[in-house]
C-alpha cells in the first residue's frame, strides 16, 4: 500500500524517530545511545538495539520475566532493549528501552501495574500526575551541544502553550535556561537523527526529563512543536494511540495486550486515528496541533 515513502520513528518514551523504506519496516537499528532515529515523511517511536552485548556482569538483562512484565503492562516487547541512560545529573544508569522511546527503569518496572482492558485508541498508563500541580519545564539554553536550536525553542514553546491552552488541572511553566534547579521536566538537545525519548509518570511526578535529537533542527516549527507534545505526553502517562496497528508507521502489527491492557479513555472513539498527536508515528507536514479526541482524553485525565 505504501511505496517510496520515509519511515521515521518517533516516540515514549524513546521517542525517537528513524529513517527506513518499506521493505525495511522490521529491520532493527543499533547503537540506540549513538544514534538516534532519523525523520522525514513519517515518524515512530519504536527501535531497538541488540540487547545481547552487555557492558558487565551488573547490566540490566532482558529476561522473560521482564518481558513478560513488559507485556503485560500492554507495551510492545519484541525489541527491548539494555541502554545507558544519561540522568540529569550527568550520571549514568541501566534501563530498558521500550518501543524505541519509552525509558525504564527495573525500579519502575517492578512498581508498574495496568488493569482493565483496552477497547479504545485513546489510553493511558496506570500512572498519572497528581493534580492539580503546576509543572515546571526548563529547556536547555547555553552555547553546548545540550542546548535546544531555535526550532527546538519554538516548537516547545508551541506545544507548552496548547497544553496550556486547554484548563487542565495541571498546567505548564517554560524557561529557557542553563540551570535546571527546580524543574520537573528538562527537556533537551542530543546529536542523533530526528527524534525525541521521554518515560513515563512515577510517585505522582512526571518523568523529569525529554531529549530531542539534532535531526530536528532542519524540521518546522510545528515538527518540532508535534514531538515535544508527543514526548510531554508520555511524561504525564498518555500511550500511543495506534498500539493495535502501528499503522501510523505503515505497519501491520499489534503491540499485544496480555490479557490485560492499558486503561481505556472514556468518550474516546475506537479505531484508527489518523491525526492524534500520540499516534506512534507522523508526518513531516504536522502541526503539533491536538485533535478532538486528543483534547477529550487531556481533560478527561487532567
Amino acid at each position: 500500500m505504501i511505496t517510496n515513502i520515509t519511515i521515521f520513528c518517533k516516540d515514549p518514551f524513546y521517542p525517537t524517530y528513524l529513517t527506513t523504506q518499506k521493505n525495511l519496516f522490521m529491520k532493527k537499528i543499533k547503537s540506540i545511545l549513538a544514534v538516534s532515529f532519523v525523520a522525514l515523511t513519517l515518524f515512530s517511536c519504536n527501535k531497538d538495539e541488540d540487547t545481547t552485548a552487555q557492558t558487565n556482569q551488573e547490566s540490566l538483562k532482558v529476561t522473560p520475566e521482564v518481558l513478560n512484565k513488559i507485556s503485560s503492562l500492554s507495551l510492545n516487547n519484541s525489541d527491548v532493549q539494555v541502554i545507558k541512560n544519561t540522568k540529569l545529573d550527568g550520571t549514568t544508569e541501566d534501563a530498558f528501552l521500550v518501543e524505541g522511546d519509552i525509558i525504564i527503569t527495573q525500579d519502575q518496572l517492578n512498581k508498574m501495574d495496568l488493569h482493565g482492558g483496552i477497547t479504545t485508541e485513546q489510553y493511558r498508563t496506570t500512572n498519572l500526575v497528581s493534580a492539580p500541580r503546576t509543572i515546571r519545564i526548563v529547556g536547555l539554553s547555553g552555547t553546548g551541544t545540550s542546548a535546544l536550536s531555535t526550532n527546538m525553542r519554538a516548537g516547545l514553546q508551541a506545544a507548552v502553550n496548547r497544553y496550556n491552552n486547554l484548563g487542565l488541572s495541571i498546567n505548564f511553566t517554560l524557561t529557557f535556561s542553563s540551570s535546571t534547579s527546580g524543574a520537573n521536566i528538562v527537556v533537551r538537545r542530543q546529536t542523533g537523527s530526528a527524534g525525541g525519548v521521554a518515560g513515563f509518570p512515577s510517585g505522582g511526578a512526571p518523568f523529569n526529563s525529554v531529549t530531542l535529537y539534532s535531526g530536528l533542527d532542519s524540521y518546522s516549527t510545528g515538527v518540532n512543536a508535534h514531538v515535544a507534545a508527543h514526548e510531554i505526553g508520555h511524561c504525564i502517562g498518555l500511550r500511543h494511540t495506534d498500539w493495535f496497528s502501528r499503522q501510523s508507521c505503515g505497519q501491520n502489527s499489534n503491540e499485544g495486550t496480555a490479557g490485560v491492557g492499558a486503561i481505556h479513555i472514556p468518550g474516546t472513539p475506537t479505531g484508527y486515528d489518523s491525526s492524534s498527536y500520540m499516534r506512534a508515528c507522523f508526518s513531516s507536514s504536522e502541526t503539533g496541533a491536538f485533535n478532538g479526541n486528543d483534547v477529550t482524553a487531556l481533560n478527561y485525565l487532567y
